[in-house]
């Protein structure tokens, strides 16, 4: 069985690359009937923090990416935190002690640092001199016994090459004369990355390691690792880089990359994975619109591609309008709702006895809004009783200031005699309008200020209806009042 794994530290949030790589790991198992397991990388103690455990796993739930095995629901291969497991990892350092693969280093770091400022005087790339390689057991005890304090190396054969067929990459070779005996365990008894990860993904029967193209470089030493241990080696994917505009690495000088605030910002589930899925990786043919269950359905390692991947936020943007679009008034509703609460405009009341009327808000700004959140700050006229007039919105009223009362005179009286049914307005208001000499243009403009202080929005028709009587002469009367 295919068994992949999502391993975050919980130091900071879920950001983009982390959550494209779950992913994809998510899309692999659910596309092959595997497992999809959730690890966390803990060990850092003074960056690791229960908040931003929280926040990522919220995130996950978020993007609808559920886990089979992990530290909130356990599994076999219990626990799933590192922290926990630190007693595993000791016993395969031990192992590796006993069999004579791994070997305990007593260089200082003054030593070490001698030796870096001598092959940086040399040009040549710094790798630890095997000093302590060959040390006898009894200069090992005499060292222990005086309180020395050591990391442990693992002893690798510098002679030959490594070979990863990786399944995006192909084949990539790594001559292992580039390689040291690197350190496995801390002085401060802590095991290092590349060690505690094989040993999860070993115990834990990882088919597949699916990861960032920036762990490329550790591989080798992994896989000396599985083979030194006689675990065996996985599979191995390389996906690509998210970039930025400036094809740089995608950072926050880029723009927001926190999952958590794309959730925050009104941006919907299945768009984000939508757009997260087309990142790195082609369906057959010309599809940027896909469901959940066709992304999974036509997914594949073989079609990830190798090339960085450039976030383009208008473009995500975009696509969450056109699942907004998607949506049915009701259901758009509802997921508006919780914004419009939010920024004060409703209540938990308004939504069970005012539900209508917000419907037809939400109705009228369906083909504008890119995000939900946008609901606010393009509707907040429907709710609010006082409107504050935009710059855009002064500069009209200054322009036409000879027209405005004339104009509101005679929408007053339409109002008054005719009600505010849109198609009854439109008509009157027009022949109206043409008696007295001024331009749709000017009153258009007039009327959308004086009714919602801006000079954007819905179709003015529909702003009248949806507002109401009593609201467009109140609002009108402020302005003939004037």
């Amino acid at each position: 069985m295919i068994r992949v794994r999502f391993a975050p530290s919980p130091t900071g949030y879920l950001h983009i690359g982390g959550a494209r790589t779950a992913l994809f790991n998510w899309l692999f198992a659910r596309k092959h009937n595997g497992k999809f397991i959730l690890r966390i990388e803990d060990t850092d103690k003074e960056r690791s923090t229960e908040e931003s455990l929280g926040e990522i796993l919220k995130s996950l739930k978020w993007l609808g990416l559920n886990w089979d095995e992990g530290p909130d629901i356990g599994g076999p291969y219990a626990p799933y935190f590192q922290s926990q497991r630190l007693n595993i990892y000791i016993k395969y350092v031990d192992k590796l002690l006993s069999e004579n693969k791994a070997y305990k280093c007593f260089c200082t770091k003054e030593e070490l640092e001698a030796d870096r400022k001598k092959a940086e005087a040399e040009k040549r790339a710094f790798k630890y001199s095997g000093k302590c390689r060959n040390l006898k057991e009894e200069e090992v005890k005499e060292k222990e016994k005086a309180g020395l304090p050591y990391t442990v190396r693992i002893k690798i054969d510098q002679q030959g090459e490594t070979l990863i067929k990786d399944k995006i990459r192909g084949e990539v070779v790594f001559q292992n004369s580039v390689l040291d005996d690197f350190i496995i365990l801390r002085a401060d008894k802590m095991p290092i990355y590349n060690f505690v990860v094989v040993i999860d993904d070993a115990l834990m029967q990882i088919t597949h390691v699916i990861r960032g193209e920036d762990h490329l470089s550790n591989t080798p030493k992994q896989i000396h690792i599985y083979k030194a241990l006689g675990f065996p080696v996985p599979e191995f994917a390389h996906i690509p880089l998210i970039l930025g505009p400036d094809k740089s690495k995608l950072s926050k000088r880029h723009g927001e990359t926190s999952c958590g605030m794309y959730e925050k910002n009104g941006f919907l589930r299945e768009a984000f994975i939508n757009y997260l899925a087309l990142l790195g990786w082609s369906p057959d043919g010309e599809k940027t619109e896909m469901s959940v269950d066709e992304i999974i359905n036509e997914f594949s390692l073989e079609k990830v591609h190798k090339a960085g991947a450039v976030f383009d936020n208008q473009k995500l943007l975009w696509l969450n309008g056109v699942y907004i679009r998607k949506k049915t008034v009701d259901e758009l509703t509802q997921l508006c709702a919780p914004y419009l609460k939010e920024s004060g405009l409703i209540t938990d009341d308004d939504i069970k006895n005012k539900f209508d009327y917000i419907k037809k808000v939400v109705s009228l700004q369906q083909e504008k809004i890119k995000t939900l959140s946008e609901i606010s700050t393009l509707s907040d006229y429907f709710f609010k009783d006082d409107i504050i007039e935009t710059e855009d919105a002064k500069k009209v009223l200054e322009k036409n200031k000879q027209d405005v009362k004339k104009v509101l005179e005679i929408l007053k009286n339409i109002i008054m005699e005719t009600g505010v049914e849109k198609e009854k307005v439109e008509e009157r208001i027009r022949i109206d309008m043409e008696k007295a000499g001024i331009k749709p243009k000017v009153f258009m403009h007039i009327i959308r200020v004086a009714l919602t202080g801006t000079t954007i929005g819905p179709g003015l028709f529909d702003i009248i209806e949806t507002l109401g009587k009593e609201k467009c002469l109140k609002r009108i009367e402020k302005y003939i009042l004037n």
